[in-house]
């Protein structure tokens, strides 16, 4: 073998070794990258399924039952009323306590509402409990600067693929139970990446008997609306 062609032999086989040590490499680090950015788009997917749950929470307690759809959750949000419970004073300050007690024994059957009147009218010493309605917006997520309502309708990442919602009511026990549950499944969150390991994660989990991708609250069982990964 001449000394040329032990050079161009050389070349080829060291281009072979790096080749090889690249394919190694990609492969290790294949499923490291697909995690690290899963776990990135789980993030963004799982705080949008909290605010949905904030939201149906408090739709329930004014409507008795849950939402079936995003968009009637986005006008709860935007146009609609909760209430909300106000408390005037402290019964742990004594003199506000005695005053407002002598109130009390004078009239036994004065409201909690005319409590609040005196109090609006210069009594500073009245305790007091009552309801007031304010707007959704006014109170859940008001200090949240990344909140937008219109984004919980699409699973993030996804190119637009709508968030899969449904509610109902179930008997349980005797006794009917509304429930809801909103799902983000991986092939709409994880769209775009590694097809393939998507696809053996959803196997993974079908053979777990887990639900292929993220999920808050159950239709089909009652379960405290938790999200899957809780």
């Amino acid at each position: 073998m001449n000394k040329a062609l032990k050079i161009v032999v050389e070349i080829v086989l060291f281009a072979a070794i790096i080749g090889l040590v690249f394919a190694i490499y990609s492969s290790i680090m294949k499923p490291v990258n697909f995690n690290k950015q899963m776990e990135k788009r789980q993030a963004v997917a799982v705080q949008r399924l909290k605010d949905i749950r904030t939201l149906q929470v408090a739709y329930k307690g004014e409507t008795g039952k849950f939402s079936s759809t995003i968009d009637s959750l986005k006008l709860f949000y935007e146009k609609g009323e909760m209430k909300v419970k106000l408390q005037i004073g402290s019964s742990d300050d004594s003199l506000t306590k005695v005053h407002t007690d002598l109130i009390k024994k004078k009239n036994p059957k004065i409201t909690q509402q005319e409590l609040y009147d005196m109090y609006k009218k210069g009594d500073n010493l009245i305790y007091c409990t009552i309801e007031n309605k304010i707007p959704v917006k006014d109170t859940l997520f008001k200090s949240r600067t990344d909140f937008c309502i219109d984004s919980l309708k699409y699973i993030p990442f996804s190119g637009g693929i709508p968030t899969e919602m449904e509610a109902e009511t179930r008997m349980v026990s005797g006794v009917p139970v509304p429930l809801f549950e909103a799902r983000m499944p991986y092939r709409a969150l994880l769209k775009g990446m590694d097809n393939q390991l998507r696809i053996n994660l959803d196997a993974e989990r079908k053979d777990q008997n887990k639900y292929e991708g993220l999920q808050v609250g159950s239709i089909s069982a009652p379960n405290n609306n938790a999200g899957n990964w809780e």
